[in-house]
């Protein structure tokens, strides 16, 4: 399975679903979309997409609900993890204070950079 960082940004605080709807990014019909409890609605926009089952107000999941959302888990941790791999660079972390048309070519650099190393052959990596 081969995976590559693709970004695009919003001004300010803005939800990432949002960011995304307004994007006009369409993700491939072949391509599988996880998200969180947040991407409510994405079904619309991209029909092979999963997030978690919410918890339905006065019950409980069940069993099978409940093992759904801990395997979608266990597949989206991974990339939690290239989130904080890119934190690195603070760019994410931290107040972006430079100027605001650069910021999307820097975070394209940054992820261009992750995607360069994660594809290098293992013996140049370590």
């Amino acid at each position: 399975m081969v995976k590559y960082i693709c970004t695009t940004h919003g001004k300010g605080r803005e939800h990432d679903f949002r960011v995304f709807r307004n994007s006009k990014v369409r993700l491939r019909e072949d391509i599988e979309c996880l998200g969180d409890k947040g991407y409510q609605g994405i079904h619309k926009l991209h029909g092979k997409s999963r997030i978690p089952k919410k918890k339905p107000r006065g019950r409980e999941l069940t069993s099978e609900e409940k093992k759904s959302n801990q395997e979608l888990a266990k597949v989206r941790v991974l990339g939690e993890h290239v989130h904080l791999l890119l934190k690195v660079f603070k760019i994410l972390s931290l107040t972006y204070r430079n100027r605001r048309k650069r910021f999307g070519l820097r975070f394209n650099l940054i992820a261009a950079l992750y995607n360069y190393e994660l594809h290098l052959p293992q013996s140049e990596f370590a």
